[in-house]
């Protein structure tokens, strides 16, 4: 609890090289600091983050963390903490489920494009994904992991899909992808950002629950 109130203290707080405005600075890809250690505690509580992505930089796996912080909250979804963002993250609280019942699952949310893992009735990491796009929806409904392979070949797009777990018998999987807009973008798949496909992968075992809503 401590290094929560520690880490929105230091949220609030402007940054001394800020200058006499005491406007604090943006934080994005590149930052570094106490500001960034911050964040990434903030972000982590939150489950946007994990505990071993924690650090005073501002990597790609913040950038992602930011982003599905946005998307969740309603913001832009630009991956750069200004006033808006930092605001929200100091009175934010925990994403919470959009189905009630029993069970670990995943849940897609088409209009946020996120990913909810749920243990316990609790989500347990929010992941920023992208899903299909105009003429190739991913499809909402009620699903379960059927197949995973560490590296699939997709035999349409001829592209190997890393950390690959199917869920939908049109070929339709979580994955890893290097190209993960804030929109939906894919052929039906849902991508998911690079440092958190293995960790996706882990948590989708066979007969995993996927609610896409």
């Amino acid at each position: 609890a401590l290094t929560l109130v520690l880490a929105l203290s230091a949220l609030a707080e402007p940054d001394p090289a800020a200058g006499d405005s005491g406007a604090a600075p943006l934080l994005q890809l590149g930052s570094r600091g106490s500001s960034v250690l911050a964040l990434n505690r903030r972000l982590d509580a939150l489950t946007y983050l994990r505990s071993d992505q924690v650090s005073g930089l501002f990597t790609r796996a913040t950038f992602h963390g930011v982003v599905a912080f946005q998307k969740y909250s309603r913001l832009v979804r630009d991956g750069i903490v200004g006033p808006q963002t930092r605001a929200a993250l100091r009175e934010a609280s925990r994403p919470k489920p959009m189905l009630t019942r029993p069970g670990r699952r995943i849940e897609v949310s088409l209009r946020r494009q996120l990913a909810f893992f749920v243990a316990r009735n609790k989500v347990v990491r929010t992941v920023a994904v992208s899903t299909g796009r105009r003429g190739y929806a991913t499809p909402s409904g009620s699903f379960s992991v059927y197949r995973r392979e560490r590296l699939s070949w997709s035999l349409p797009y001829r592209i190997w899909l890393p950390w690959a777990a199917y869920f939908h018998r049109r070929g339709i999987a979580f994955h890893r992808s290097r190209h993960v807009p804030p929109y939906p973008a894919s052929h039906g798949c849902v991508r998911v950002p690079p440092p958190f496909a293995r960790e996706v992968y882990g948590f989708a075992r066979l007969g995993t629950p996927v609610a896409v809503r």
